[in-house]
């Protein structure tokens, strides 16, 4: 395989993680509107849920067959779970499933904490903006799983220049910030958000997102193996 080929195919692995992340920004960043529901009922998604027996493919089954029974009421109850749920209306034992690192990394459970301090200034250093006028903090899921996204396109983008150093010390980064700001408290925020969803689409997206965070330690590092080899 020639040198740029070999570039070319890690920048593809590597952009198809920030595409999943985009995704997962979607699923929780507010309820989907209609045209997001039809693309993922379009998505082929009976494929990736009969590819194993994995827990990916599990969730995928949750929501290719919830989605496989769509009606015209399908975008209101998904809002509606959505709403009562990752807005925090319901809770299980008095705590609240939004999708917000603050909650879980303090002993208060305070919103605006010091982990969103923290990703303020991840975001700052790597010159990222929140788009101004959301109602959200910076430690928010969504926001986490874009940050996440746009690094792994910042990887794909040295790597295809053959700027192996840069692309090593970004992957650096990235793990360095999902440990801390991600790994650290999604299952503590699964746990509660499994209790109080009502519809199979988002036990699903709860059992997708778990299983993808979960391969993400040897996706980075069979990507740092690449990197090395080169």
């Amino acid at each position: 395989m020639s040198s740029e080929a070999k570039r070319n195919e890690i920048a593809e692995s590597v952009r198809d993680r920030a595409e999943m992340y985009r995704l997962l920004a979607q699923v929780y960043f507010k309820p989907l509107s209609q045209e997001q529901i039809d693309a993922l009922a379009q998505a082929g998604l009976a494929a990736l849920a009969a590819d194993d027996a994995s827990p990916l493919a599990d969730g995928y089954n949750d929501v290719y067959r919830y989605l496989r029974r769509m009606n015209t009421g399908t975008r209101q109850e998904l809002a509606s779970d959505f709403t009562s749920v990752f807005y925090g209306i319901q809770t299980y034992e008095g705590r609240a499933a939004q999708p917000i690192e603050s909650l879980y990394r303090s002993d208060g459970g305070l919103v605006m904490g010091k982990a969103s301090g923290e990703v303020y200034r991840a975001f700052r250093e790597s010159r990222v903006k929140v788009h101004e006028g959301l109602d959200l903090p910076d430690d928010h899921l969504s926001f986490l799983f874009e940050f996440m996204a746009y690094l792994c396109e910042r990887i794909a983008t040295y790597v295809e220049n053959g700027h192996w150093q840069e692309a090593m010390q970004t992957l650096d980064e990235q793990r360095a910030f999902f440990k801390r700001h991600i790994a650290s408290w999604f299952p503590r925020f699964k746990a509660i958000a499994n209790k109080l969803v009502a519809t199979r689409f988002y036990r699903g997206w709860l059992k997708i997102t778990q299983a993808f965070l979960a391969d993400e330690e040897d996706s980075f590092r069979t990507l740092e193996e690449a990197l090395q080899a080169q």
